[in-house]
Protein backbone atom coordinates (compact mmCIF):
# COMPACT_ATOMS: atom_id res chain seq x y z
CA UNK A 1 0.00 0.00 0.00
CA UNK A 2 0.98 3.46 -0.79
CA UNK A 3 0.89 6.14 2.30
CA UNK A 4 1.91 10.26 2.30
CA UNK A 5 3.50 10.69 5.26
CA UNK A 6 1.43 13.45 7.23
CA UNK A 7 4.68 13.59 9.53
CA UNK A 8 8.50 12.22 10.07
CA UNK A 9 8.62 8.97 10.74
CA UNK A 10 11.56 7.30 12.00
CA UNK A 11 13.39 4.85 9.38
CA UNK A 12 10.40 5.53 7.09
CA UNK A 13 10.78 8.59 5.45
CA UNK A 14 9.66 12.74 6.02
CA UNK A 15 6.58 14.44 5.79
CA UNK A 16 4.83 15.04 2.57
CA UNK A 17 6.64 11.63 1.20
CA UNK A 18 5.13 9.18 -0.58
CA UNK A 19 6.06 5.52 0.31
CA UNK A 20 5.07 2.11 -0.03
CA UNK A 21 4.53 -0.15 3.26
CA UNK A 22 2.91 -2.98 4.20
CA UNK A 23 -1.17 -3.50 4.24
CA UNK A 24 -0.82 -4.07 8.41
CA UNK A 25 1.70 -1.49 9.03
CA UNK A 26 -0.54 1.07 7.22
CA UNK A 27 -3.96 -0.52 8.99
CA UNK A 28 -2.43 -0.98 12.21
CA UNK A 29 0.19 2.38 12.80
CA UNK A 30 0.79 4.79 10.19
CA UNK A 31 -3.16 5.39 9.87
CA UNK A 32 -4.63 5.27 12.95
CA UNK A 33 -2.10 7.73 14.41
CA UNK A 34 -2.40 9.63 11.92
CA UNK A 35 1.23 9.64 10.76
CA UNK A 36 0.06 9.59 7.11
CA UNK A 37 -2.66 8.63 4.79
CA UNK A 38 -3.83 6.40 1.73
CA UNK A 39 -1.91 7.59 -1.60
CA UNK A 40 -5.52 8.47 -3.30
CA UNK A 41 -5.93 10.70 -6.68
CA UNK A 42 -7.12 12.98 -4.59
CA UNK A 43 -4.84 12.83 -1.77
CA UNK A 44 -2.10 12.90 -4.02
CA UNK A 45 -4.34 16.30 -5.63
CA UNK A 46 -3.96 17.81 -1.86
CA UNK A 47 -0.85 17.35 -1.11
CA UNK A 48 0.59 18.84 -4.32
CA UNK A 49 -1.45 21.88 -3.73
CA UNK A 50 0.24 21.83 -0.54
CA UNK A 51 3.39 21.84 -1.70
CA UNK A 52 2.92 24.51 -3.88
CA UNK A 53 1.46 26.96 -1.36
CA UNK A 54 4.39 26.20 0.92
CA UNK A 55 6.62 26.77 -1.98
CA UNK A 56 4.97 30.21 -2.41
CA UNK A 57 4.95 31.33 0.51
CA UNK A 58 8.55 30.38 1.20
CA UNK A 59 9.58 32.49 -1.99
CA UNK A 60 7.66 35.16 -0.50
CA UNK A 61 9.62 35.12 2.64
CA UNK A 62 13.13 35.14 0.88
CA UNK A 63 11.56 38.44 -1.17
CA UNK A 64 10.84 40.07 1.98
CA UNK A 65 14.27 38.95 3.28
CA UNK A 66 16.23 40.13 0.52
CA UNK A 67 14.10 43.87 0.92
CA UNK A 68 14.40 44.29 4.53
CA UNK A 69 18.66 43.64 3.84
CA UNK A 70 18.62 46.41 1.56
CA UNK A 71 16.88 48.60 3.84
CA UNK A 72 19.91 47.83 6.41
CA UNK A 73 22.27 48.06 3.89
CA UNK A 74 22.46 52.04 3.88
CA UNK A 75 21.69 52.49 7.66
CA UNK A 76 24.45 53.48 10.56
CA UNK A 77 23.13 52.95 14.00
CA UNK A 78 24.60 55.00 16.73
CA UNK A 79 25.22 53.43 20.33
CA UNK A 80 26.86 54.79 22.93
CA UNK A 81 29.23 53.22 25.41
CA UNK A 82 30.66 54.72 29.21
CA UNK A 83 34.23 55.36 28.75
CA UNK A 84 36.74 56.75 31.50
CA UNK A 85 39.90 58.42 31.11
CA UNK A 86 41.89 57.39 28.65
CA UNK A 87 39.54 56.50 26.51
CA UNK A 88 39.36 52.85 28.70
CA UNK A 89 35.82 51.41 27.96
CA UNK A 90 33.40 50.27 30.81
CA UNK A 91 31.34 47.35 29.38
CA UNK A 92 30.86 46.38 26.11
CA UNK A 93 28.06 46.77 23.17
CA UNK A 94 26.10 43.76 23.23
CA UNK A 95 23.43 42.46 20.22
CA UNK A 96 20.83 43.50 22.65
CA UNK A 97 21.97 46.67 22.79
CA UNK A 98 22.00 47.20 19.25
CA UNK A 99 18.55 46.02 18.66
CA UNK A 100 17.34 48.43 20.86
CA UNK A 101 19.09 50.96 19.26
CA UNK A 102 17.76 50.26 15.88
CA UNK A 103 14.91 50.19 17.05
CA UNK A 104 14.84 53.70 18.97
CA UNK A 105 16.63 55.39 15.83
CA UNK A 106 14.90 53.86 13.23
CA UNK A 107 11.83 51.58 14.01
CA UNK A 108 13.65 48.96 12.97
CA UNK A 109 12.22 45.65 14.79
CA UNK A 110 15.47 43.41 14.89
CA UNK A 111 16.15 39.87 16.93
CA UNK A 112 19.26 40.52 18.57
CA UNK A 113 19.80 36.22 18.10
CA UNK A 114 20.08 37.31 14.12
CA UNK A 115 22.63 39.69 15.16
CA UNK A 116 26.13 37.78 14.51
CA UNK A 117 28.89 39.15 16.74
CA UNK A 118 31.51 36.91 17.04
CA UNK A 119 33.04 38.65 20.38
CA UNK A 120 31.30 41.80 22.08
CA UNK A 121 32.29 45.65 21.03
CA UNK A 122 34.67 47.06 23.58
CA UNK A 123 35.46 49.46 21.48
CA UNK A 124 34.73 53.09 20.23
CA UNK A 125 34.81 52.99 16.35
CA UNK A 126 32.85 51.90 13.26
CA UNK A 127 31.47 48.00 12.87
CA UNK A 128 30.33 45.70 10.35
CA UNK A 129 27.67 43.62 12.07
CA UNK A 130 26.05 41.25 9.92
CA UNK A 131 22.45 40.27 10.29
CA UNK A 132 21.22 36.72 9.49
CA UNK A 133 17.47 37.28 8.12
CA UNK A 134 16.91 34.30 6.49
CA UNK A 135 18.99 31.13 5.72
CA UNK A 136 19.84 32.14 2.25
CA UNK A 137 20.20 36.11 3.37
CA UNK A 138 22.86 37.76 5.60
CA UNK A 139 23.04 41.47 6.03
CA UNK A 140 25.80 43.58 6.60
CA UNK A 141 24.56 46.58 8.88
CA UNK A 142 27.24 49.98 10.00
CA UNK A 143 27.35 50.24 13.80
CA UNK A 144 29.41 53.62 14.86
CA UNK A 145 30.01 53.29 18.73
CA UNK A 146 30.81 56.41 20.50
CA UNK A 147 32.67 56.87 23.87
CA UNK A 148 30.82 59.17 26.26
Amino acid sequence: MEVILMQDVKALGKKGEIVKVNDGYARNFILPKKLGMEATKQNLHELSTQKAAEEKKLRELLEEARNYAKKLEGLTIKVKIKAGEGGKTFGSVSTKEIAAAAKEQFGLELDKKKLLLNDPIKNAGSYTVPVKLHPQVTAEMNVKVEAV
